[in-house]
């Protein structure tokens, strides 16, 4: 069984017991209720396809832990000037842990 879930504007497809990382989520909770399912399959191969979300469907997820991502290296250069810049970020986001699909 899977679940297809809009998160922060992005989609996950996201299973029973998986860890996902996502952007951010400005929230305190332990356990949250994600309500936008946009499509679910069951082990039967049975498909319920939202418009635009699953009505009665939700995904029952623990926040595991707030951390940063790894570091991404921008490097700008612009040849036979001597212009050289080096910078890096790295992206604030949030661990989660899927419960239950309902």
């Amino acid at each position: 069984m899977y679940a297809i879930v809009k998160i922060g504007g992005h989609q996950y497809k996201v299973e029973e017991d998986q860890t996902i990382f996502v952007n951010r989520l400005a929230t305190d909770d332990e356990s949250i209720t994600l309500e936008d399912v946009l499509l679910i399959k069951d082990s039967e191969g049975n498909v319920k396809i939202g418009a635009p979300t699953v009505e009665g469907s939700s995904v029952t997820a623990t926040v595991v832990e707030n951390l940063k991502s790894d570091k991404v290296i921008v490097f700008k250069k612009k040849r036979r000037k001597g212009y050289r810049v080096k910078n890096g970020h790295r992206q604030h986001i949030t661990q989660l842990k899927i419960e239950k699909i309902s």
